[in-house]
């Protein structure tokens, strides 16, 4: 993972290169105050101060210069802004002219991320350092960054090297540092404890038998949260298998567990006072004698039968049983991450996490705290006229949806009948992939959502910074 921490520093005055920030609404001014030659550079590189634009200005000597880069709003510096800098700009140490960078300095650490696991990385040597004189962000970004590494890497990684057992690893490994324990249920006590997870993920090799993962941290006394996370390794969609071109990236079918793995770790980074309870449920839904089957009906932890309409729609099961677990405990607040239907990114595309929730006040703060931070979700209705979908003629609900119609929406109806009816809840339909790169934010796996679900939680237990 990148060193995000040798990339932000401290401003001591040490030698650096400045960085001018400019919108194009002070732009005349701040030309006419430059001397001629810097006004024919900035000519000649059709520099104007838009957003994005970026032009390097000579300084009195061969290492003196400096750069300007435009921007949507000098007031209000966007996670994004400075984050085409970094990855263009010479290995060296950089400073803004004015000011601090804010939230800026995200899209500069970000935007240095490299998944270099299979190959030696082509980047450029060295690195790019931003000074700021905001030392008490400096950490709080840096672990804003570490997450969202930490999404990108473990969505990226095939599916060989990223199966239930990694999953486990990596929860793990995330625990360590903070005394977190975890604890994993597989085998006989997951087939019976937990028999959607189970039927979903025994299919697959017994090297990649499916559990549930849990993480504890923090006093007990605390208000309980629960973040659980679709971890479901790879999908074929099983016995209703997909085409080979719905197949190709679904490696990421675990980015669910990987925001709920990401805002664990930040969760406890910052120290928040709550009680946290992460729940990965961990499978893969592969094709073997074993697969589970249309029309089979499954038991689930809750007590309710599952008709099996689609064994593509495997998603909502794992997460069934565990959104059950996690009610057991009585939690203040739950909030689940999965990727799970393609009607969602139909709806609203790549970019925006589909959001549904429970609870009207929490949703619009969810909402309103995302845009803060520039990490946006959009609301989509739990409309209960829907459920009549889910019916089963022999079942207590059927998995899978009849005719088509409003697959996000069905898909947290059927999460919704595993959630306590007084707790409040969140549930993230993510896409967890950048289909095309953008400043700060290659192709690649994503965290969408993750960083305003921090944000909540900074808001709703008194840690708001």
């Amino acid at each position: 993972m990148t060193n995000f921490s040798d990339l932000l520093k401290a401003d001591k005055q040490q030698p650096a290169h400045s960085i001018h920030v400019i919108d194009t609404k002070g732009f005349e001014a701040w030309l006419s105050a430059q001397p001629e030659r810097v006004r024919t550079l900035v000519a000649a590189q059709r520099f104007k101060g838009k957003a994005g634009d970026q032009a390097i200005l000579p300084g009195k000597g061969a290492d003196d210069w400096s750069v300007a880069v435009g921007v949507a709003s000098k007031e209000t510096l966007g996670p994004w802004c400075l984050a085409r800098l970094a990855e263009t700009l010479p290995k060296g140490t950089y400073r803004l002219a004015e000011g601090t960078p804010g939230d800026a300095a995200l899209g500069w650490l970000t935007a240095q991320y490299r998944f270099d696991r299979y190959r030696k990385d082509d980047a450029p040597a060295g690195s790019r350092v931003l000074l700021t004189g905001s030392v008490a962000q400096i950490e709080p970004t840096v672990q804003l960054a570490k997450a969202v590494a930490l999404v990108r890497d473990l969505v990226n990684t095939p599916a060989a090297d990223m199966g239930p057992p990694d999953l486990e690893a990596a929860a793990e490994k995330v625990a360590k540092p903070f005394g977190a324990v975890v604890t994993t249920t597989r085998g006989d006590a997951l087939e019976q404890g937990f028999p959607m997870i189970h039927a979903v993920g025994k299919a697959a090799d017994k090297s990649f038998a499916p559990r549930l993962i849990e993480l504890t941290w923090g006093d007990p006394s605390h208000p309980r949260i629960a973040l659980v996370g679709k971890g479901i390794c790879f999908d074929s969609g099983g016995l209703d298998i997909k085409p080979s071109a719905g197949m190709r990236l679904m490696k990421k079918d675990m980015g669910g567990a990987a925001h709920a793995l990401g805002l664990a770790r930040l969760v406890m980074a910052a120290h928040l006072p709550v009680r946290l309870h992460l729940l990965i449920a961990a499978a893969e839904n592969a094709i073997s004698g074993k697969a589970f089957r249309p029309g089979d009906i499954l038991r689930t932890r809750k007590g309710l039968t599952v008709e099996i309409g689609n064994t593509d729609a495997e998603g909502r099961l794992v997460l069934g049983d565990a959104l059950t677990r996690a009610g057991e405990e009585k939690p203040d607040l739950i909030i689940d991450f999965a990727t799970l239907t393609g009607a969602a990114r139909v709806a609203v595309g790549p970019d925006l996490p589909a959001l549904f929730a429970n609870d009207d006040g929490l949703a619009a703060d969810m909402a309103a705290l995302g845009a803060e931070v520039d990490d946006p979700t959009w609301r989509l209705p739990l409309w209960d006229g829907y459920a009549d979908m889910l019916k089963s003629d022999i079942a207590d609900l059927n998995n899978a949806g009849e005719g088509g119609f409003a697959g996000a929406i069905t898909a947290a109806l059927f999460l919704k009948r595993f959630v306590p009816d007084d707790t409040p809840w969140l549930h993230l339909d993510t896409f967890a992939w950048r289909p095309v790169a953008r400043p700060g934010r290659p192709k690649g796996g994503e965290a969408l959502g993750m960083r305003a679900a921090f944000r909540l939680l900074q808001h709703r237990y008194g840690k708001d910074t």
